[in-house]
């Protein structure tokens, strides 16, 4: 009978000591399980942000999703704040998600999940709200500039978060601007401006401003503005021949620029109005004579305007006899004109070459002889003995 006691006893004692190990188990592993876990999310304005909180065990105990300002937004599958934008996504034991549509600046900041243990356990998420740059303006383009003027452009985008970058292109070439950002409210206003003085070769330049931003996921926004510049007209005179002979067939271009377009251009003759209609031509802003002779000998000048000023150019024609001239004659006698020219400057330059040289070496030759004697003479000298 004291046998069968005893060893009850000792049954029950191992019992207590399986069933006390595995309540020590479960509560460590309750413990280390029951802690909620959370991430932070970044989204972009107006998109959608998902706030998932887990816990890898949990006793039935709820879970609660709060805002930054401590108000609950759902406790379980229960909706506590009135939002539309706010759902719930999925609600567990081990889970809780919700879900914040067209989110806004104002929704950014930290997020609270709990677990009511005791005592109660928490999780932090921050909800970072990323501000999407507005598309970008240029200010300062006045239609037409004029050549001189000194011109400020100024691109502006607000409405980013953070503060957006800014470039500039100059005909897709990137150039440097000067950028300055304010804040305004949650978000940034971001200018940057370009300052330069025009002249014509600026007419029809393309300027471009590109905005970067992290929430641009595509590409950045751009806006490009031409701009025009008016300026008065430059002329010059290109003719067809280069020694006009008479009989020959002669054409003088007249090529103007200027913004506005130059008027039709005006020929005239040593100050006066064209002699010879009949074989003077003005087709457009060229003058056309169908066949040279002596007559034609004078200095013709053309004339272009517009709203902004007036340019001339002059040619003086001279009409070479071809009988009086040998075939090419005029080209065999310029090129020879210079082969002399060429000639008498290189034998020039050698006769004063070999002059400095020569003179050069005499002196080199008198100054060693110098040095010698003075050599000779100091080796003389007697020895003096005190």
């Amino acid at each position: 009978m004291i046998f069968k006691q005893h060893l009850f006893f000792m049954l029950y004692s191992a019992c207590g000591l399986v069933i006390k190990e595995a309540a020590t188990k479960n509560k460590v592993k309750g413990g280390q399980g029951q802690v909620p876990i959370t991430q932070n999310v970044t989204v972009v304005e107006g998109g959608t942000a998902n706030m998932t909180c887990r816990v890898d065990f949990n006793d039935n105990t709820s879970l609660q999703w709060s805002n930054p300002a401590q108000q609950t937004l759902f406790f379980g599958d229960k909706k506590a704040l009135r939002d539309n934008r706010i759902e719930l996504v999925r609600a567990s034991w081990k889970e809780l998600t919700i879900s914040i549509h067209e989110v806004t600046l104002s929704d950014e900041g930290q997020y609270t999940c709990s677990l009511f243990t005791m005592p109660v356990k928490t999780s932090k998420a921050y909800l970072t709200v990323l501000g999407v740059p507005e598309k970008p303006e240029i200010t300062g383009f006045t239609k037409p500039a004029l050549e001189g003027d000194h011109v400020t452009l100024t691109c502006t985008t607000s409405g980013s978060k953070p503060a957006a970058d800014i470039r500039w292109s100059r005909n897709e070439k990137e150039i440097q601007g000067t950028m300055e950002v304010n804040a305004t409210g949650r978000s940034f206003t971001v200018k940057s401006t370009l300052e330069f003085q025009v002249d014509r070769s600026e007419d029809g330049v393309a300027y471009t401003c590109s905005v970067d931003h992290v929430a641009l996921l595509a590409a950045p926004q751009r806006v490009t503005e031409v701009l025009e510049v008016h300026y008065a007209p430059r002329v010059e005179i290109l003719h067809s021949l280069i020694f006009p002979q008479e009989g020959e067939y002669f054409k003088l271009d007249c090529v103007s620029t200027g913004n506005p377009s130059p008027k039709p251009v005006i020929w005239t003759k040593d100050g006066g109005e064209l002699p010879d209609v009949e074989r003077m031509i003005v087709d457009g802003r060229d003058l056309i004579i169908t066949s040279l002779n002596k007559t034609d000998n004078g200095t013709y000048r053309c004339e272009a305007s517009n709203s902004l000023g007036t340019d001339i150019a002059e040619y003086k024609l001279f009409v070479y006899d071809p009988n009086a001239l040998a075939q090419h004659g005029p080209d065999h006698a310029l090129i020879g004109g210079v082969v002399a020219v060429v000639v008498f400057i290189t034998l020039c330059f050698i006769i004063v070459l070999g002059r400095y040289l020569a003179r050069h070496k005499d002196i080199s030759r008198k100054r060693q002889e110098m040095w010698f004697i003075s050599s000779r003479k100091t080796l003389a000298l007697p020895i003096i003995t005190l």
